[in-house]
């Protein structure tokens, strides 16, 4: 992480909310993420766990974090225990967190090496009657890989097998989505370096030009602004590329009269922004590429007045359904006799818009939250609606990210270029 989350206010409200909902003498222990090969000696960048981020602030990796708001010994109420680092370590990896930056960051005054962990938990953990432990319940991950949290709590349970377990990710699922004033800011932030990269892209591309060199514009200009990088693999799709949901190997040429669908975003201070839009190569939509494009901003627009609090998941992605149905039939996709006919578990509009309409976006980009619960004030959600036309090539998706407020809908990409004609405008100016 290339910016310090610097009030750590922040992280003391989140310990004191969550710590507010665990049960009476309870600890829970909250683990940061591993670090995972990539190959021979070498390993990803580390990318901390959300929750254990979301509590502390630090970004380092073999970090636990222990809260026992009941322990009879008020120096573990809050324990924070960190890598301890050494002069190998300094030469060969760079500085680690002292003890005194970990105290700033976190606002935790108890802080150990995790060496002392075990000594340490097995000296208060008799006192509590419950443990949280944490996994990852995001409902689109399935685990196959044995995770660090995974094999914590085959070890805890082999040694305090009596103990009373409760998962901590009910009460991560309750709070996360609620964003505090300081969580929308940096998500601003994030989206702000996103504008950047998208206008510095749109006096870059022309005909000619690989899919791979527009990602290289992009990069350079979140690493410039002091972004971590992407917050997830870019999608630059150009023509019939567009129409594979999931595209990134970005590497085809792009040529003139296609249009290219962006999906990226930066992520700054491990929050992150996810944006898409569309843009012609030669500067100039089509007629038929603008009447989609349109069609699609339309959906999107009246889609984000939806966005408020109280809204219920199933019953809003059901109405922006019927809206993309209506512009698909003006478009010539659909035929009202085939949406008469249509099974109402797969809607014929699914046939050129496959995905949802929006997600919960935060920590992580896919964020953690109940798609059972109404959207609520503090929701940050993508609107992003598509149409995706393989037989002409054409795939077009627009998307900002929308805070739910009490005075309604706050576009945090209100000043990213989306008409068609300023997205010409710009390209050609």
């Amino acid at each position: 992480m290339k910016v310090q989350i610097e009030k750590n206010e922040l992280f003391k409200i989140n310990r004191k909310n969550f710590s507010s909902r665990i049960k009476k003498n309870a600890v829970a222990i909250i683990n940061s993420n591993d670090e995972f090969p990539r190959s021979g000696d070498q390993i990803y960048n580390f990318k901390q766990n959300p929750d254990f981020f979301y509590l502390s602030g630090i970004d380092q990796e073999q970090s636990i974090l222990i809260i026992f708001p009941d322990c009879p010994n008020p120096l573990y109420r809050e324990v924070l225990f960190l890598r301890q680092t050494n002069e190998h370590i300094a030469i060969w990896e760079g500085h680690k967190y002292t003890i005194e930056e970990a105290r700033a960051i976190s606002g935790i005054e108890n802080i150990y090496w995790v060496d002392e962990f075990w000594n340490i938990l097995s000296s208060v953990i008799h006192y509590a009657t419950h443990i949280y432990i944490n996994t990852n319940e995001n409902d689109r991950y399935a685990p196959i890989v044995p995770y660090k949290d995974l094999r914590f709590i085959n070890e805890i349970k082999s040694r305090y097998p009596l103990h009373h377990y409760e998962r901590a990710a009910l009460i991560f699922r309750e709070l996360r989505p609620i964003k505090s004033d300081f969580e929308v800011a940096y998500t601003q932030k994030a989206c702000d370096i996103t504008k950047d990269a998208f206008k510095r892209v749109l006096k870059f591309v022309k005909p000619g030009v690989k899919e791979y060199e527009i990602e290289a514009e992009i990069i350079h200009e979140f690493i410039k602004q002091q972004s971590t990088g992407h917050a997830y693999s870019p999608i630059i799709a150009a023509g019939k590329n567009a129409c594979v949901l999931h595209y990134n190997d970005n590497k085809e040429e792009c040529k003139d009269g296609e249009v290219i669908l962006f999906d990226f975003g930066a992520e700054y201070a491990n929050y992150n922004a996810d944006m898409s839009r569309s843009i012609p190569v030669n500067g100039k939509f089509t007629k038929r590429q603008k009447d989609v494009y349109n069609a699609v901003l339309h959906v999107m627009k009246e889609a984000t007045k939806m966005l408020v609090s109280g809204t219920i998941w199933n019953d809003y992605h059901e109405e922006v359904g019927k809206i993309m149905t209506s512009e698909l039939i003006k478009l010539g996709l659909l035929d009202k006799h085939d949406v008469e006919k249509q099974n109402p578990k797969m809607p014929a509009y699914k046939k050129y818009f496959m995905h949802g309409t929006s997600h919960h976006l935060g920590l992580d980009v896919h964020d953690f939250a109940s798609r059972y619960q109404p959207f609520a004030l503090g929701n940050i959600l993508t609107c992003e609606p598509g149409i995706y036309i393989l037989n002409e090539g054409l795939g077009i998706r627009l998307e900002n990210n929308i805070l739910i407020t009490k005075d309604g809908p706050v576009d945090l990409m209100a000043n990213i270029p989306i008409e068609a004609d300023e997205i010409e405008e710009i390209m050609n100016s």
